[in-house]
């Protein structure tokens, strides 16, 4: 998807960076035009500090948007994933795993899920970071209870994982 983004603003720099920040937080664009966020209504100007541009900038992709069928398709029907936890894991008592792994390998999270169950370890939450997006993209779980030192161990030898974070 976001390569088919970029060749088509690629002469539009500016307005690709309020591109990336609708996608990143599932920032839709309702039919007449309105930024929001699920039922809340986002300021263009909110948008255009995020992404570092000016507000008419936000305005005229959001026009653009609404004239392009396919990015009116995607942006009109964007919702945003909900909130990631792991910034706030530990105070809600729960535990995060990061895995940075080749993006386009199958299996990462498969392989993850299964040593967290053998654990009788519940995933409250999994998130796979675009790499599209992200440069360096993560696979993050949050964990009812912390994984042993063995889990990262075992998590380490899935294949295409280069690292493990757990805390």
């Amino acid at each position: 998807m976001w390569k088919k983004i970029s060749m088509k603003l690629k002469n539009y720099p500016a307005r690709l960076n309020v591109i990336r920040i609708l996608i990143e937080y599932g920032i839709g664009v309702t039919e007449d035009g309105k930024i929001t966020i699920g039922p809340v209504e986002i300021p263009e100007v909110s948008i255009a500090r995020a992404a570092g541009v000016d507000r008419r900038i936000v305005k005229k992709t959001v026009e653009y948007i609404l004239q392009d069928r396919e990015l009116r398709r995607i942006f009109t029907g964007l919702r945003p994933a909900g909130a990631l936890l792991a910034p706030i894991a530990k105070e809600l008592g729960y535990f995060v795993v990061e895995i940075r792994a080749d993006p386009t390998a199958p299996g990462i999270l498969a392989g993850a899920a299964k040593i967290a169950a053998e654990e009788n370890i519940s995933i409250r939450q999994a998130v796979a970071e675009d790499p599209e997006l992200f440069p360096e993209p993560k696979l993050i779980l949050i964990l009812d209870k912390p994984l042993s030192g063995e889990g990262v161990n075992k998590m380490l030898k899935i294949p295409y994982v280069k690292s493990v974070t757990a805390y």
